[in-house]
């Protein structure tokens, strides 16, 4: 059986998607422009040893989907401990709402969000009273 262990994030802006995902929530970067030949950033989403995987930043190489296009690539969905604290975090980062949180019926909380480069992010947020 196969598992995820990396991800890849395109951007328009490079830099302002680093500032949009270190403020909403937390990530920091590292450059491996020396490895790949051309820019490329490392994601660390968090400490070595825990639940998750990292990934890469890079330039978009081809126009992002028109909104309301919907996506033409995976979703990436953030597992988090609140969820309404997240939403804040996303907003205030310059994000939007692409669908509004709602409840997976005696499972979670579950919403859609736009980086400020087009980006989808999911938000889940394991709750078994969610109704």
């Amino acid at each position: 059986m196969s598992r995820p262990v990396h991800f890849e994030i395109q951007a328009d802006d490079i830099e302002r998607a680093k500032a949009f995902y270190a403020a909403a929530f937390g990530w920091t970067f590292e450059d491996y422009t020396a490895f790949v030949d051309s820019p490329y950033w490392g994601v660390i989403t968090g400490a070595e040893g825990e639940p998750g995987i990292n990934g890469g930043l890079l330039q978009r190489p081809a126009p992002a989907p028109a909104p309301e296009q919907g996506t033409n690539a995976f979703v990436l969905t953030m597992g988090v401990e609140d969820y309404d604290a997240t939403e804040r975090a996303i907003l205030a980062a310059g994000g939007q709402v692409a669908l509004p949180k709602q409840a997976l019926t005696g499972m979670a909380w579950q919403g859609y969000y736009l980086d400020t480069e087009g980006n989808t992010i999911g938000v889940h947020q394991p709750d078994p009273d969610a109704k």
